[in-house]
Formats: structure tokens, sequence, C-alpha cells
């Protein structure tokens, strides 16, 4: 166990997949963590979104602390302190200052953007877009189903299919998007609760309204600039409050997987 504490993760992107992966890792004691993100990072599921805290300087997803760093001194600082460390760096310039072990790229680009085996001794990336056995090491499954969560070490992904994971029997009518190019401002918060046809936001002038009830689990920060089509919210039928700020099951079964791939290889 003591070099499993040791290990020096890197993971490309801090949004909700890599969030729940980073905090599995985190609460197994693997906690030398270190995400890279965009320098504006677009977060759906804010509440349990470690890239938050490039906009606010920190953030605590299920009482695990994040906080924003942009120097390998403060890397070490916040580790030191029992910290995730989050950094916006898009050309992954800290990766080669660190070093790391593990790398995991939790992008969900739907593409590779230039993971390679030789960046670590073991390299993860998640969903379609990866080959395990040549650009990476291993890939985990990340479409819903029966595979969900699956550990491939040879061969691809299944390919995105475009379509959202029902929950509560609705799949595209829970996502929110936008209806035109523009600024989103938002009329409601996440946590709210919501009947269907109602107003969240406008994009410019132009209402974006909700397809089916229920409470709002996630909504992009207001001010920021979108295009046709982007998904901008997400609408959870069930209604609990209380999925707006905990991993969803799906984030968490990757989360899971990621561990169980390190420790096949570490343990």
């Amino acid at each position: 166990m003591t070099g499993l504490r040791k290990l020096k993760i890197v993971i490309k992107g801090a949004g909700e997949m890599a969030s729940a992966v980073a905090w599995r890792l985190y609460m197994a004691n693997m906690q030398k963590i270190l995400m890279l993100e965009t320098d504006n990072p677009l977060a759906v599921r804010r509440e349990v979104s470690f890239c938050e805290a490039v906009h606010d300087g920190h953030k605590t997803v299920e009482n695990v602390e994040a906080v924003r760093v942009q120097s390998l001194s403060r890397i070490y600082q916040a580790w030191e302190h029992g910290k995730v460390a989050v950094a916006s760096d898009p050309q992954w310039h800290l990766l080669q200052k660190i070093r790391p072990d593990l790398v995991v790229d939790a992008i969900l680009a739907k593409r590779n953007l230039g993971s390679r085996m030789q960046e670590a001794d073991l390299v993860i990336g998640l969903g379609p877009g990866f080959r395990a056995g040549s650009d990476v090491h291993m890939v985990i499954e990340t479409n819903r189903g029966h595979n969900l969560g699956r550990i491939i070490t040879a061969g691809p992904a299944e390919p995105n299919t475009g379509i959202p994971g029902a929950i509560g029997g609705f799949a595209e009518e829970r996502v929110l998007r936008a209806p035109i190019d523009g600024k989103f401002n938002a009329q409601r918060s996440i946590g709210d609760q919501v009947k269907a046809d109602e107003v969240v936001g406008f994009v410019q002038e132009t209402a974006v309204h909700t397809k089916i009830g229920g409470v709002i689990r996630g909504l992009i920060r207001s001010n920021t600039s979108v295009t046709n089509g982007l998904k901008i919210g997400d609408v959870d039928p069930r209604g609990q409050e209380s999925n707006c700020d905990t991993i969803s099951d799906k984030s968490r079964a990757i989360g899971g997987s990621v561990l169980e791939a390190v420790l096949r290889v570490y343990n």
C-alpha cells in the first residue's frame, strides 16, 4: 500500500467523469493527483466537477477538496495538505515536469487528443477514441449498458452513439441544449425543481425550455459562450435534489474500473 500512496497521477480533464476518477483514487489513498484543464472549463454537472476550481480557486466534491495551482511548488503544497491539484494547462506542460506514474485521459473528446503510452508506466483512456495496446495501455468502456466499466486491454471502446443514456426512462429529453450561438444566462439554478416547458435561461434573447419535469442536476455557468446544439444542462426526472451534488452511478462505476486497472498493475 505504501507504493500506491506514492504514485503520482495526472488526470487530463476535471469534469464530471474525470472528477469521479480522481475521487475514487483519492479515497483509495492514492492522493498525489494533478488534474489538467483548459483555461475556461465547461462543466454541466458543476457540483461534482473539480474543474470549478479553475474558476473559483477551490472545489469540494463529496468531502474531497481540490485547489487551483499553476506551478510545481503549488502542486506539491496541495498534496502535502491532502488536496487534489487542478491546473489550467491545456497543452499538458506540467505532465512532463511531474513525470507521473499514471495518466488517465478523461477529457471524453470522443477522440484521442494526443495521449500516448510513453507518457507514464500506465496510461488509461476513457471511452471512444482510444485503442488499448496502441496509444494507451487500457481503455475503460463508458457507454451505458452491459459493458459499462469494462476494462479493455486490446482494441477500442464501443463507438460514440451520440445518444445520452436513459435516466428514469428519458434520454435526449432530459438534456438542455443551446438553441442558437451566443451567451447563455441562467434564470434557474442547479437543484431547482422544474416542470416541463419551463424557461431555465436564455441564449441571447432565445429561451431555453425544459422538455420534462424534475430537478436541474446540471447547468453551465451564466455568461458562457455556447454554440447551437451544445449541451448546457441536465434535468433529472427522479427529482431528488441530493443527486445534484453526489457522483452518478455511471461515473462511480467508471471510477471503480480505473481503480481496478491501477491495482492490476501496481498491487
